[in-house]
């Protein structure tokens, strides 16, 4: 997923849903000057142990730690100004939000604090092509990609969601 964005090492990348912080601390290790942020309501319902310290402890065990925040919060009510981030990444966590217009409201979020030229990248095995419909209702140039079906489970489609430099209105 990391690799669908061209980086220049100065991003702000956010991470919803980091979990233990995989996506995370794979971002921190391609940034020279920028930062990455983990969100997360840490829920240990589908990943036990999920907690701020067990990541935290992971980001120190990778010596990334300088170059990440941590936050605790839900993608429904981001406290993020508007436009803050380059990157956005979302691997397997937008499908437990109950409910399409929750999961739409996510994606709003998600474009709200995205910058102009910015790109979201959001895995799932559900709900993908709402997310592309959503995107692009929103004024995002939309791509989809489905990862090869031997090499992942569950079968994993990415949204490659690219904001323009200013929204067409």
């Amino acid at each position: 997923m990391l690799a669908l964005h061209e980086r220049r090492g100065n991003e702000q990348v956010l991470d919803i849903g980091t979990g233990r912080g995989l996506l995370l601390i794979g971002a921190a290790r391609r940034l020279a000057t920028g930062r990455a942020c983990g969100l997360d309501i840490w829920s240990s319902i589908d990943l036990g142990g999920n907690s701020p310290e067990s990541t935290q402890n992971n980001l120190l065990l990778e010596r990334v730690e300088r170059r990440c925040r941590l936050v605790s919060g839900s993608v429904l009510a981001m406290s993020f100004t508007d436009e803050n981030f380059d990157v956005i990444v979302s691997n397997l966590c937008l499908h437990n939000i109950d409910g399409r217009a929750k999961r739409d409201h996510a994606v709003e979020h998600i474009v709200r604090v995205l910058k102009p030229g910015g790109r979201a990248i959001i895995s799932g095995y559900k709900h993908t092509g709402q997310y592309a419909l959503t995107f692009r209702r929103l004024g995002l140039d939309v791509k989809k990609r489905r990862r090869n079906l031997f090499k992942t489970f569950p079968p994993l489609t990415i949204v490659i969601a690219q904001k323009p430099h200013r929204i067409r209105e």
